[in-house]
This record gives C-alpha cells, structure tokens and sequence, in this order.
C-alpha cells in the first residue's frame, strides 16, 4: 500500500495554512506547514514532503526564490499561490518549473483537484535523469549551450532556441530512449495537465526537428511513435 502522500504549505498567512491544512487532512493527506522559506528549509532537513503548495509573495526569500533553490535541487512537485495581480511572477514561475498555480482568493476544493492530478501525473511520468549543472550537454555532433539556449553543430553555427523549444530539448535529453506520450510532454514542458485534443506539442516538436535534425523530413533524432508519443534517440554528453 503507497503511504499517505505529505503535503507542505508554505505561505506567511496564517488563515490561508490552517484553512489548507485542515482542508486537506480532512481529506486523507499527512499536512506540514511553514509561515516562511527559511521555516521550510528547517522542515525539509527532517523530510521531504511529496508536493509543495508555495506562496509568491512572502517576506524574505520570496517564493520564486524558493522555487529556484528546491528546482535545483529537488524534484518536488510545486504548486504556486499567487495574488491576481502577479502574472508576471506566475509566468515566471512557470518558466522555473512550477508544476501549477491557483490564484489568491481559492476554493480549497480546486486546490485539492490540482493537487491530486499533479500527484498522479508526477507519479506516471518516467524518472528523469536530471541534467548535470554545467554550460554545454552533447549529442549527435550538436551542443546545447545551456545558458544561451542555443543548440551549435558541427559547422560552429549557432542556432537560437524559443523558450519552448529549449524546454522541450531538455525535456528529451533527460529521457533518452524513453517513449514520451503528449500528455506527459505537456506536462513536463508547460507545467500543466494536457488536453487530449491539445496539438501544442507537435508543433513543438516539428520546430524543433526543423533547429537539430540534419534533415527534419526524414527525423533521426526525435521518432515519432503513432499512438504513443515520441522518443530521442541520440547518446547524452556532458563534460
């Protein structure tokens, strides 16, 4: 039997942790709470939980911060709290790799939801093989410059990548070989659950063949599997 998923709270209003807690240990989950970053990272010296709900706006270290530090650290499944007027901190924490968010005031009902379909989705999608911190990651005479987001080929040529496409290359290069549904791409790329009907991801893909494949029509490197998904077929490098 899987033990009872521990969820943390992190947020510096103590209405909005006792509601969430009381909510969600009504609702079979193990609940811990932190009225700060620096009370978290005292609570996950003693353990992880399995998902973080985090606020953005907090004194001190806010929770973008937060974010950055357990993303490079973790693989803690996140769930971002924000006010409506942050949307530029909600998209940015996106980009960093929030899993979701909710704006503030919430129904703890739809916060329940995105908790349990984050959980079932983290728990479906393959183990990743996380990316070493260093600038450049090899594969098939291709470089990606990490920091520049820009893959360079044999010729030296630089060739610029989207946020997307570079979320969606690092997506691949940490699950070579892996066959990767679109759902599961959508959500490890945009932090979100998939649409069934979504074609994002295609088009994602077709673009970024079009930047790393020697000849896009005829793909070697990204393979299309009808019905499943895609793979990346190429051998990993790093320095």
């Amino acid at each position: 039997m899987e033990a009872t998923p521990h969820i943390t709270v992190i947020d510096d209003h103590q209405e909005i942790r006792e509601l969430v807690v009381r909510y969600l240990g009504d609702h079979g989950y193990r609940v811990s709470a932190a009225e700060s970053a620096a009370a978290f990272r005292r609570l996950l010296e003693r353990s992880a939980p399995d998902l973080v709900v985090l606020d953005i706006m907090m004194p001190g270290e806010d929770g973008l911060s937060l974010c950055r530090y357990l993303r490079a650290t973790t693989d803690l499944p996140i769930i971002f709290l924000t006010a409506a007027a942050e949307d530029t901190d909600r998209i940015v924490g996106l980009e960093m790799g929030a899993d979701d968010y909710l704006v503030k005031p919430f129904n703890p009902r739809e916060l329940l939801a995105r908790i349990r379909a984050v959980l079932r989705r983290s728990r479906a999608i393959p183990a990743q093989r996380r990316l070493p911190q260093t600038d450049t990651v090899s594969f098939a005479n291709r470089t990606l410059d990490v920091h520049r987001r820009e893959v360079v080929g044999v010729d030296g040529v630089a060739v610029p990548l989207s946020t997307a496409e570079f979320r969606l290359l690092c997506v691949f290069l940490e699950r070579p070989g892996l066959v990767l549904t679109r759902d599961e791409l959508l959500d490890l790329t945009s932090g979100k659950a998939g649409d069934a009907f979504d074609r994002s991801i295609d088009n994602q893909v077709s673009r970024l063949r079009r930047k790393i494949e020697t000849d896009p029509k005829n793909p070697t490197l990204i393979s299309t599997h009808w019905g499943g998904g895609y793979s990346f077929n190429a051998k990993v490098e790093s320095p």
